[in-house]
Formats: C-alpha cells, structure tokens, sequence
C-alpha cells in the first residue's frame, strides 16, 4: 500500500506454535504488522472453537534501554497472547471475543518530545495497517492478498500509553477509511464513552465478587457484621479508589481497612484507618502518603518511601497485615509467586488472610494461587473478579454502533446507570455460580473460573456456528435475546432498526452469547460440558423454549385462586428447576 508508515500481514497462528511447547489453544487469527520504529502483533480473537469479532486494548510498550528492547521484543507474541486469552476468559458474557495489541516501539535514547512524536506516529501507523487488511474499498482489492475471503470486525480499546488524542483520530481515520462503524472502532471515546475510573465500572464487580465472597466463605454478613481489608493500589487509583467509596456506601462502619499501599507508601491500623480521611484522598485525587498524620489513630502508621523502613513496609504490606480480604487493586504483575507465596502465611502455614479478590489483572501467579488454595485461601480470580470494565467497554460498542454521540450524550446519565445495575446483575450471577460449584469441588475457585468461561464460551461458539445455518426469520425469533441484554434506554431509542446499524455477525454473536450465559449461570458448567458438543446448540435452543412455557405457566399461576404463600413457592420452585424439567419430558 502506498502512503503508509508500515507493512503488515494475516498470519496463520499455526506457525507461531512451537515444538514441545505446552498446549494451549490456537488463536482465531494474527497479525503482524512491522514500521520504521515499530513491531505490533495483535491477535483479534483467540480461543480454540474461534472467535471472528473481538475487542481488546491498544498497548504501546517503549523500553528504555536496548537491553531492555532486546528483552520484550524476545516475548511480545508471547505477552500478547497472554493477554488476549486473558481477555477471552473475561469476554464471556459479551458479543466480543478477546484480543490484544501490543506496539513495541523503539524510543531509546529520544527525548520526551520526540518519544511522544513516534508513540503517536505508531498509533497511525498501526490503525492503517489493520485497516488495510479488515476493510474492504477498491484501493484493498488491488493492493491487498486476501486469503481469508471474509469481512473481518475488530475492535480496538485504549490500554497502556494510548491518549485521548489517539483515540479521536482512530476513530475518525476509520470513518475516512471506510470502516463500518467507525465510531466503534475504538471505545472510551472521551465525550461519548463511560470513564471507567469516573463510574467505578471495574470495582463494582469486585465488590459484587467480595460481597458473596464474604457470606459463602467466611459467614459474614457485611451489611451487619464487621469485616477488615487490606488494599493495594491508592485512594487515587481507578480501581482502589472506587473500590473504598463502595466500601463505605454500602458497609460504612462495618468495613474496617487496615492498610494501604501505593507508589508512594502505605497506611496502616488494625482498628481501621479513618474513613473521612480516604474519602478525602479518593475525592481530591491523593495519593495514600498524603493521608493526614494527625487523623491515624494511636494502634496505627504512616510509612513513605522516603525512608528505607517506609519502602520495606509498603512492599510488604500485602504480606504482613492479617485481614479478613485482600483486594489487590493496584501493584505490579506476579508480586505474589511460587517463591515467595508462604510470606503470606502464618509461621503454622495457616492463612493471614483467608480471602482474595483479584481487581488488579496478574497480581498473583497461577503457581502461587494453587499453594495458597492448599494452604486454606480462598481467590477469586482477576478474570472474573474485574470483568465489569470489559463489558462497560461493550456497551459503548454498542452505544457507538445504535445512537449518534448526541443521543448518547443527552441520555448518558440513564444510560450509565442501566450499564451498572447490568454489571452487577453479571457479577452475581458468575459469583452464586462460582461459589456454588465450589462447595461440591475438589478444584481451586481460579480453575474453577477458567472452567466457567470455557464452558460459557463453548455454548457461544456452538450456538454462532448452528445460527449461520437458521434463516433470517428464524433468527430474527431469537432478538429479544440482544434486546433484554442492553441497556433499556439504548434498546428502547434504537433497536427498532439494529439490522440496519449494527453488522449481521455482531448481531449473531449477540443472541449465541446471551443465550449461553443464561444456561451456563442458570444450569452451571456440568450440565453444559457433559452434552456433546453437537447437540449443545439445540439443548440450548430447546431451553430457550421451555423458559417460554415456564413463563406461561407462571402468569397462569397468577389467576388461580391459590394462597399467595403457596403460589410463591411454586414460582420459586418453576423458576429453580422448571426449565430444565421441561428439557427431560
């Protein structure tokens, strides 16, 4: 193509497999795209049954030091793949497979304005790159070799290093390019987004996951009982901030939080750090070393980086406080390993803390998990526990793709609150599943989550494949699916002409996602993984009737003249088993 900053190309995954590497699944498709000062490898889907429309963050990594370039240009596929599958786990509940892009870009030794200058030339030249290859205008069709023979949909979110300004001219250069839904091509537009951080997108989930976390495994109630957390991540952080205002909002008292930690150092009281002083710090944006020394308490500390103890005690603080939960809602990747887990623990081996909720992504290593789960402590993944800010990101997919900005804009204040009650209604229903088929397992919630997503993806997969095959009639049966999973106010202004604004494949993706959630949560992952996996489409559409006849029964319910006591049980009882009765006459 001419005119461009780099050259890019589809490759089979196929090759990137490597001889006695463990197995793992295969991503739906690669690309590979190489500029001037730049590598990018993005994978646009990436499970095993494939995955054709996904959505995944933009990351641009600039080392500082040819050694340090040498080093992530030697596992940048193996970085992106991670992080794609990572996405994929969380992905579940939305039309969107995961994916991920990783922009290696060399910077050594430039100056500030001159990193920025390539940083944001690389945005563009990566943008037209993938461009090139997804969209299809006559410059493509003579330049272009298309072995894939299909209209390809990807979706593209900000992540490390990607600034506003990149994200405006993303979005408008796929208009000019000829993208379908610009305006979805990239989320988190600045005035027609949901600002994770400003909505607390990502810790309300957590705190749904902690919340049931509380009742089925320590017995607390939290809304009465007492309750400590220690915290990594500061008041001024997206997800450890948000995460102490909902503390306080739906606890108050009840939560004591023994201790903080951040960049700059940590606070700590075993009787609970003073909660008008954090609230202070979210709301003006603090850092924890600007809590007010005069507001800890006698049995409490302030330690900063400034001195050495202070450093050795933020470091360790994850370790040392015992605490009823720990939210790692900030803090590097693998800070709890296999070799340094049972500082954790007790000198007996007994857990200081017997709950984690994981709202930061790697926080704890696979490795690690496994030793803390023999050892009594009970994890709640990060591919869970902080799935609610990829499907907020969905939303606004959705919202690009159904209303214009000034639509969105006028309603947003409704729309946002529709978003949250939807995140909620997702984490609880993966956390009453999750802690449900943990009571009856053997295995380690962690694995348990992974196996929730697999399981959830399977059905979407199966059910994508069997609704190529239905006629349109027969799938248009099937949109009140989509229609129920947005937000009311969304569907209600738009969703009369879906077909004529939002792709044919999305749309499919849609009704197969919904529709799996709903039986994977409902029915759990047993009843899903023990059908072969051909007849999963049709138990599942064949579910999707009995709920209809189950419903049908209920309204009639409703005008017997049955005692109102005895009419509840039996909804109850209809609305636990009914459907899946029905599956068995």
């Amino acid at each position: 193509m001419n005119d461009r900053y780099s050259i890019g190309l589809r490759l089979d995954p196929k090759i990137m497999e490597t001889k006695g590497q463990e197995p793992r699944d295969t991503p739906y498709g690669i690309i590979f795209s190489h500029g001037r000062r730049f590598d990018v490898c993005i994978q646009p889907g990436y499970h095993v049954r494939f995955r054709d429309i996904a959505r995944g963050g933009m990351r641009l990594v600039t080392p500082t030091s040819p050694e340090q370039f040498a080093l992530e240009s030697a596992h940048q596929y193996d970085e992106c793949y991670g992080l794609a599958y990572a996405q994929q786990l969380k992905n579940k509940d939305i039309p969107e497979g995961g994916s991920k892009a990783v922009v290696l870009i060399d910077t050594v030794g430039m100056s500030s304005s001159g990193k920025d200058f390539v940083m944001r030339k690389s945005v563009k030249g990566f943008t037209d790159t993938i461009l090139d290859l997804i969209v299809d205008t006559e410059e493509t069709r003579k330049e272009v070799v298309d072995f894939v023979g299909k209209k390809e949909v990807l979706y593209l979110g900000p992540d490390e290093q990607v600034i506003p300004s990149d994200i405006e001219w993303v979005i408008k250069r796929a208009g000019q390019r000829g993208y379908g839904t610009p305006a979805a091509f990239m989320s988190s537009k600045p005035r027609a987004g949901i600002n994770h951080k400003e909505y607390g997108v990502t810790s309300e989930g957590v705190n749904v996951y902690l919340d049931v976390a509380l009742r089925k495994v320590l017995k607390i109630d939290p809304k009465s009982d007492s309750f400590t957390v220690k915290i990594t991540g500061g008041p001024d952080g997206d997800v450890a901030g948000n995460e102490l205002m909902i503390l306080h909002r739906e606890y108050g008292d009840n939560c004591k939080v023994v201790g903080i930690a951040d960049g700059t150092g940590c606070a700590e009281d075993p009787d609970g750090l003073d909660w008008s002083e954090l609230l202070r710090l979210v709301k003006n944006d603090l850092p924890i070393d600007q809590f007010d020394p005069s507001k800890i308490n006698p049995s409490g500390v302030l330690h900063t980086v400034e001195t050495e103890e202070g450093t050795k005690a933020r470091n360790n603080m994850h370790d040392r406080l015992p605490a009823d939960a720990f939210i790692p809602a900030g803090g590097r990747p693998n800070t709890i390993n296999a070799n340094n887990f049972k500082q954790f623990l007790n000198d007996d081996g007994s857990p200081r803390c017997p709950l984690i909720v994981e709202g930061a992504n790697l926080f704890v290593t696979e490795e690690a998990r496994q030793e803390l789960f023999k050892a009594g402590v009970v994890i709640v993944k990060d591919s869970s526990a902080n799935k609610a800010g990829v499907i907020t990101s969905s939303y606004e997919i959705c919202a690009a793709m159904l209303l214009t900005e000034d639509q969105f804009t006028s309603n947003k204040d409704q729309i946002v609150g529709e978003v949250l009650d939807k995140l909620h209604y997702f984490a609880r229903m993966e956390a009453e599943l999750l802690f449900r088929e943990y009571e009856t397992s053997n295995d380690s919630l962690p694995e348990l989550s992974k196996v929730v997503s697999g399981a959830v993806n399977a059905a979407t997969d199966a059910l994508t494949e069997a609704l190529e095959s239905f006629s349109q009639e027969d799938k248009d049966k099937l949109l009140p699916l989509f229609r129920a999973h947005l937000p009311k106010t969304m569907a209600d202004m738009a969703f009369d002409k879906v077909h004529s604004l939002v792709p044919a494949q999305y749309i499919t993706n849609a009704i197969a996602s919904c529709l799996a959630s709903k039986l994977v949560y409902k029915e759990g992952t047993k009843f899903v993984n023990n059908l072969p996996k051909e007849k999963i489409a049709e138990v599942s559409l064949r579910y999707l009737e009995a709920e209809h006849e189950i419903a049908v029964l209920q309204e009639a319910l409703e005008n017997t003249e049955m005692g109102e006591k005895e009419k509840e049980s039996i909804k109850r009882l209809l609305d636990v088993g009914g459907a899946r009765t029905v599956l068995q006459l």
